[in-house]
């Protein structure tokens, strides 16, 4: 790559990180993927959601759709060669289920399974450590059909798939994440309706959220049976509650808002429990609790993937009680096209908010990252505000380890510009630029900015 932009580091470089600490880049199946029905590959609710007509509110907001997305199933090679050039040792990519398992069980696609093992090939090839994360979102339609994350077999099935799997790439993959954002999926897709399979309701969201816990502690089982070396861990979005009252202490709502998007998911494997006092909702997941599932349920991650975005305000809300929103950010401050502020010290809060937890052992930020409106003029894309965004938070990370909080990896989300699930292709967060109609790949200036800074 020819890159004769003047880049200052702002006196940061990685090696001041240590040399264990990994930097990587973060993506997903369904959203760079596409080949939607190449090679055997079945259906996923992200395929059915995205072309379901609905009225008066669209499935996406664009109308668009990830059938080809950025057509990572054909254009792998040159994407993780371009990962290697920019430096990076991770590659944080996860596996679509209906591409292994077209019918969720059942027989295996070893095409499917040949192409991801492609993927780990090429990555190792690139001096890049391959993280698997084993489900981002794209759950088979065929399981939905039968209930999804709301019907107990599932917990069956997610084992069988995890241990084809584990078994197929466990010879070379040694770092695992279970889930990508419980809360996301959950919430958007079984509470909310926002996102596949587009659901609303909390009885179907506490039987999710109860399977999906589950499952985080069987997952994590299958993984180092098959390799007792394994690294298992898991991913949390993490949006620290503004607190208001005295001391540092939640308000009611706070409290409440605090246990339907982050306890829920974090204590029950950490043997906890779920915080059913802290909101009343959240007492609907007992009648789903049977036997020893709360022996079953722990799990002991060998770490926990902290992905930030924004603060959050927590809200008043009927049978829900208290639901948290994005946090507003003060007059002049930068937002991103999400509506996210941006807010690095926020980053901080939630480092120290899981932290906290003495079960956990370490922290991996595995998703941080703005998106932007990039201007591209020809071979070039400027995103200084993007690079500025990377400036804080990576000082934010630094002062976490100077303060003695063990985060060993940083990923930024995301790679490639990408298709941006209920909202289309207009959020971009990569940094590297991908053209929807020629799908040529143009590294920002934020690339080569993280470039330099590997270097160094």
């Amino acid at each position: 790559m020819n890159n004769d932009r003047e880049i200052d580091l702002f006196g940061l470089k990685a090696s001041d990180f240590g040399p264990d600490f990994k930097f990587g880049v973060a993506t997903s199946a369904y959203q760079i993927e596409g080949g939607h029905d190449a090679d055997g590959k079945g259906p996923s609710i992200w395929d059915t959601f995205t072309h379901k007509k609905r009225w008066p509110i669209p499935t996406v907001l664009t109308g668009e759709n990830g059938d080809v997305a950025c057509d990572f199933y054909h254009l792998y090679k040159q994407d993780i060669a371009l990962m290697g050039t920019l430096g990076f040792k991770v590659n944080r990519f996860s596996i679509s289920w209906p591409r292994i398992l077209p019918e969720g069980n059942g027989t295996v696609n070893q095409k499917g399974l040949d192409f991801y093992s492609r993927v780990v090939d090429e990555s190792l090839a690139n001096g890049i450590e391959p993280w698997v994360t084993l489900y981002h979102w794209d759950l088979p339609q065929a399981l939905q059909n039968n209930g999804g994350w709301r019907n107990r077999q599932i917990i069956s099935s997610f084992s069988n798939y995890v241990d084809v799997v584990s078994k197929s790439l466990g010879d070379r993959v040694k770092n695992w994440m279970v889930f990508n954002e419980p809360m996301s999926f959950c919430v958007g897709g079984y509470l909310l309706g926002v996102h596949a399979p587009g659901e609303i309701g909390p009885k179907g969201f506490m039987q999710a959220v109860h399977n999906v816990n589950l499952c985080q502690a069987k997952a994590a089982q299958i993984i180092r049976t098959n390799d007792s070396s394994a690294q298992v861990g898991t991913t949390h979005v993490v949006a620290p509650i503004k607190q208001k009252g005295r001391n540092n202490n939640l308000t009611k709502a706070e409290r409440s808002a605090d246990a339907l998007i982050h306890k829920i998911f974090l204590e029950p494997n950490l043997g906890m429990g779920y915080p059913v006092k802290e909101n009343p909702i959240v007492s609907l997941v007992e009648r789903y609790v049977v036997g020893n599932d709360y022996d079953e349920i722990k799990v002991d991650f060998d770490f926990i993937g902290v992905q930030y975005y924004s603060p959050s305000m927590a809200i008043p809300v009927p049978y829900l009680h208290s639901i948290p929103i994005p946090l507003k950010g003060v007059k002049g401050q930068d937002r991103d096209q999400m509506g996210h502020f941006v807010n690095p010290s926020g980053l901080y809060d939630a480092l120290v908010r899981i932290d906290s937890y003495e079960g956990v052992k370490r922290l991996i930020i595995t998703e941080n990252g703005m998106s932007l409106p990039d201007v591209v003029e020809g071979d070039r894309v400027y995103d200084l505000r993007r690079i500025d965004y990377l400036r804080q938070h990576l000082n934010i990370v630094k002062k976490a380890l100077d303060n003695g909080i063990l985060v060993t990896g940083y990923f930024y989300w995301s790679f490639l510009d990408n298709f941006e699930w209920a909202l289309g292709f207009k959020p971009q967060f990569g940094i590297v630029h991908v053209d929807k109609n020629t799908l040529k790949r143009t590294p920002k200036d934020s690339a080569y900015w993280i470039q330099k800074f590997l270097l160094n």
